[in-house]
């Protein structure tokens, strides 16, 4: 059990620097890294539902941290999150729900299947890596129609909606260190909604109480481990954000992607 919360504690610092760098909030390095560490333990039959629920925890956290670091610092674009925020709260319930309802395995097929398109669309479809000139005039009320789809597949995976705001707003001209930044605070609604729910849920295991370290389907250990290491981990990079250039910063976001997927399809 040491070695199981030493391995999520140095990949909790993984996730702080990707929550701000890329505003994923940890969901796309929390989910592989606590599916992979759950299927080695004999009192969980749903590995894959206990590493959404438990990324969803460690989005709370991370994201709020992220966004209070961020606050002064003029990157968090008002203009999206300001309309996002509720539909994006509505999604996340509705997303929360449906993953209680669908088969373990299914719930990770879809998972890397996600991947797999959001990569392909950054690289073959233009604005991602070299993004327009800004919008003028953004259609509020286009981006709040996307908002509830933005929550439901992030609370359902696991992953904070930040693949899916940070490339709307990369081809509505934002700077990628911007576009990171604020995709914490909209993980926000999607982390809390959903924690809500897995929290309640008994999950697909017997092994869902206190004694067994579980809250629902939250697996309480790899939550507190993987946020010793995160919260260190954000107040000491968020020094960087900037400082990348915008073009390899975008090319790093797809890169992490590429390699969680092939880290999901190894286990």
């Amino acid at each position: 059990m040491l070695h199981y919360a030493l391995i999520l504690l140095a990949f909790g610092a993984l996730t702080g620097v990707t929550t701000v760098l890329f505003g994923f909030g940890g969901g796309f390095v929390t989910v592989p890294v606590v599916y992979a560490a759950s299927t080695l333990r004999a009192d969980v039959t749903d590995p894959m539902h206990v590493a959404v629920a438990s990324s969803a925890a460690v989005m709370v956290v991370n994201s709020l941290s992220a966004t209070i670091a961020f606050r002064k610092s003029g990157r968090l674009r008002a203009e999206y999150i300001r309309p996002l925020m509720g539909p994006v709260a509505a999604g996340a319930g509705l997303g929360a729900v449906a993953a209680g309802h669908v088969d373990d395995g299914a719930v990770r097929i879809l998972f890397v299947l996600y991947l797999v398109v959001t990569i392909l669309d950054s690289l073959l479809r233009q604005g991602f890596l070299t993004p327009p000139e800004p919008r003028e005039h953004l259609d509020r009320h286009g981006v709040r129609a996307v908002g509830i789809g933005i929550g439901a597949v992030a609370s359902f995976l696991g992953v904070g909606g930040s693949v899916m705001t940070v490339p709307m707003m990369r081809r509505g001209g934002v700077p990628m260190a911007d576009a990171a930044a604020s995709a914490n605070p909209l993980s926000l609604p999607v982390a809390v909604v959903a924690t809500a729910v897995y929290a309640a849920s008994s999950g697909h295991s017997t092994a869902s109480d206190l004694s067994a370290g579980r809250v629902g389907a939250i697996d309480l250990l790899a939550v507190c481990a993987l946020l010793a290491g995160s919260l260190p981990a954000i107040a000491l990079s968020r020094r960087i954000v900037g400082a990348i250039p915008d073009r390899i910063h975008a090319a790093a976001y797809i890169a992490l992607l590429a390699v969680v997927t092939a880290v999901m399809i190894a286990a």
